[in-house]
């Protein structure tokens, strides 16, 4: 009868262990969270443009940061340029040929940790109904109680460069940069369970 003991303290133990913690459902807040996107504009100038308000959602697991996941969409035309003429342009045939329709999609593939609050993280980026793989130097600026929503909350920044001719929307480059810098920062908001 002895001989079994070890396997009973065995399983005593791991009944024991706490369990793991898994991935929590976070919404993000689509009052702070914005794209910001800038290119060379003929090397006289940077242009900027801007997504806001837009919906997603991050399942966010704190102790194992690898294990989260991000999802957004938005439609194409909430893009902010800051000039109409500009805006117009940018949904012409020139370059998006927009449709009310058509979405921006970001899907996250893998998670790395590069450090204690930083990742990359790569994801299927659906832009002009294209899709390419894409990393984000991601950092989590914090996570915690909001202090006026008094809710858990998580605030994350990201950086990335896109090539525009990979997605068809290479119209006048190089005179104006293919390359376009971006910008992301994000609010998230603990879903309520």
């Amino acid at each position: 009868m002895t001989r079994f003991a070890p396997l009973a303290l065995v399983a005593a133990l791991a009944a024991a262990a706490p369990a793991f913690a898994e991935a929590e459902k976070y919404t993000l807040d689509a009052s702070h969270s914005q794209i910001l996107f800038s290119y060379n504009h003929l090397g006289f100038s940077t242009s900027y443009g801007m997504f806001s308000g837009f919906n997603g959602e991050i399942m966010f697991d704190q102790a194992n940061p690898a294990a989260s996941s991000v999802s957004v969409s938005f439609p194409v035309k909430t893009m902010l340029t800051g000039w109409q003429e500009r805006f117009d342009h940018f949904m012409s045939p020139d370059f998006f040929g927009a449709t009310e329709e058509e979405m921006v999609t970001f899907k996250s593939t893998a998670i790395e940790v590069t450090g204690e609050k930083t990742a990359k993280i790569t994801g299927d980026l659906t832009l002009n109904d294209v899709t390419k793989s894409v990393v984000l130097d991601a950092v989590l600026n914090q996570a915690g109680e909001h202090p006026m929503a008094k809710a858990p909350w998580a605030g994350f920044s990201a950086t990335t460069t896109l090539i525009r001719s990979d997605f068809n929307l290479g119209q006048f480059a190089p005179y104006v940069s293919d390359e376009v810098q971006v910008q992301i920062s994000i609010e998230a908001q603990k879903a309520a369970e």
